[in-house]
């Protein structure tokens, strides 16, 4: 799985690596595609095409094999959720011709995705993990923190300061069940928690904001520029008066809006242009992240 995914707790910010990791997975995913295709267009012909009963079991009993192999590392990965794993073709090829009985099972993480699983229902969704991951402790934390931790990186730019501080708490959550300084079941309830916080920040009680910063696109203005309850309402107001029906990627539109909040915020108090052209670019940034400007 470490050869897919990459081990859990390591160092995650090597962006050659994580390339690497993802385009071996995508390697993987294609190869499985394809040899499942290729068994189903001879599943109802192994017998004319020469093989034994016994020779086709086992070939049967190796594709499938391959293909939980698959599933495994998409659960571990996180990627399952993304890559609409079961297109229709495919799903009833798996039906009809290799393995019908936990297919139901596997479409729950397509759906929902494992980090939801964990964080709804107490947690219940994760007794629907597959097998060889959910009868072992190592392979089932490995899992979960693998795909929070991808979630905390695809929401990064949404508010970097937030999700920069849910992975350190990820990184001394797993550091601590390594060492063993907490039970499984203590782990499991704290990876839970994080979860939470990482997929509902604003669940998040132990940030504290003012009353007026009341939204995610607010909190993400505070927490990264200073903890300025001015300032996010300043430049809040000049998005929400100034930004136009499909500003984003639009020069000219999206020129109004930073002019609107230099503006209202008179520069950012400074003098100096590079300083002013830096602080608006890195605010823009997260400007553009943000869904409820869209």
């Amino acid at each position: 799985m470490h050869y897919f995914v990459g081990e859990s707790g390591a160092e995650s910010t090597n962006e050659d690596e994580r390339s690497e990791k993802e385009a071996l997975r995508l390697t993987l995913y294609q190869a499985v595609a394809k040899l499942i295709r290729s068994y189903t267009n001879l599943a109802n012909e192994m017998k004319q095409a020469g093989y034994t009963a016994e020779e086709a079991q086992s070939i049967k009993q190796e594709v499938a094999y391959f293909e939980k192999v698959r599933d495994e590392v998409k659960v571990s990965s996180g990627d399952l959720l993304e890559m609409k794993r079961f297109e229709p073709a495919m799903r009833q090829l798996l039906d009809m011709y290799i393995r019908a009985d936990d297919s139901e099972t596997l479409m729950d993480f397509e759906e929902f995705g494992l980090i939801d699983l964990v964080v709804n229902n107490g947690g219940k969704g994760l007794e629907s993990m597959p097998e060889d991951i959910r009868k072992n402790e190592e392979a089932m934390a490995e899992a979960i923190e693998n795909n929070v931790r991808k979630t905390i990186v695809d929401e990064n730019p949404v508010n970097p300061k937030y999700f920069e501080s849910m992975a350190t708490l990820l990184d001394e959550l797993i550091k601590h069940r390594r060492e063993q300084v907490i039970s499984y079941q203590e782990y499991l309830e704290q990876i839970r928690a994080l979860a939470k916080k990482v997929v509902n920040p604003t669940s998040n009680t132990a940030h504290n904001y003012p009353d007026s910063v009341d939204s995610l696109a607010k909190q993400a203005l505070y927490d990264n520029f200073g903890h300025d309850e001015v300032l996010t309402i300043q430049v809040d107001t000049a998005v929400r008066l100034n930004k136009e029906a499909d500003w984003l990627g639009d020069t000219f539109k999206e020129r109004k809006i930073e002019n609107a909040i230099l503006e209202a915020t008179n520069n950012f108090g400074m003098d100096d242009d590079d300083a002013i052209d830096k602080q608006l670019d890195r605010m823009m940034d997260i400007i553009k992240a943000q869904r409820e400007y869209h």
